[in-house]
């Protein structure tokens, strides 16, 4: 792949929630498509570029953690703040009294190490200012320096995604030599069709995931 890039990711916890489980959180075995085009995007996105996930490596054996959280039940409606905000009425900072939290369980996986092979394709929106050679260059200078626009996480915002650009060989995962079949798993959202969930049936093979194209025949909605 002319303009891909490999793109080393680790943390202590993940959680890739399985939408089919909304009351208590379960994660899938390993990285969804989406969420590894999630940490890209945090990394470097412009209107210009699409990014394309060639290839999940899964490094390290899945593990899975039980925890209990506590959480809040409701927020504030997005619209108070802007309406408040237009109007000039106070704002009010809201104490919690204990009535709004409650606690969930979510099954989480534990120690987890992926590397992400992808590349990017200009869209629509690129300009004569874009090509390849400089969106490469920006997303390799910022991946080295650990810059991003937003912190990238492993499915959940409260855990933190570390990442190192790999440009060095690709290490061996401790699936090498096996066959795994993962089940149906999110691929992405279809934003241009009224954001519809796509769905395709992993296969891990020597530890890699190889996620199909939108297109594909084996992709559902």
């Amino acid at each position: 792949m002319a303009y891909g890039i490999k793109l080393r990711i680790w943390g202590d916890y993940a959680c890739f929630t399985r939408p089919e489980m909304k009351v208590e959180r379960v994660s899938y075995d390993v990285m969804t498509p989406s969420a590894a085009r999630g940490i890209l995007e945090a990394i470097h996105w412009k209107p210009a570029i699409r990014w394309v996930v060639d290839k999940i490596h899964v490094l390290r054996p899945i593990k899975f953690d039980n925890v209990r959280r506590n959480e809040v039940s409701s927020k504030i409606p997005k619209p108070n703040p802007v309406t408040a905000m237009r109007d000039k009425k106070p704002l009010y900072f809201l104490v919690d009294d204990g009535s709004n939290r409650q606690q969930r369980a979510s099954t989480l996986l534990r120690d987890v190490e992926y590397v992400i092979e992808a590349h990017f394709e200009l869209t629509d929106n690129a300009g004569n200012e874009d090509n390849e050679g400089k969106h490469l260059d920006i997303f390799r200078r910022r991946a080295k320096k650990g810059q991003f626009f937003h912190q990238p996480a492993l499915g959940c915002r409260e855990f933190p995604a570390n990442f190192e650009l790999l440009e060095d060989e690709m290490p061996t995962s401790c699936y090498a030599g096996q066959s795994k079949d993962l089940g149906y798993m999110l691929l992405d959202i279809d934003f241009a069709n009224n954001m519809t969930p796509l769905f395709f049936r992993a296969q891990m093979e020597d530890g890699i995931i190889t996620p199909p194209s939108p297109l594909a025949m084996e992709v559902h909605a």
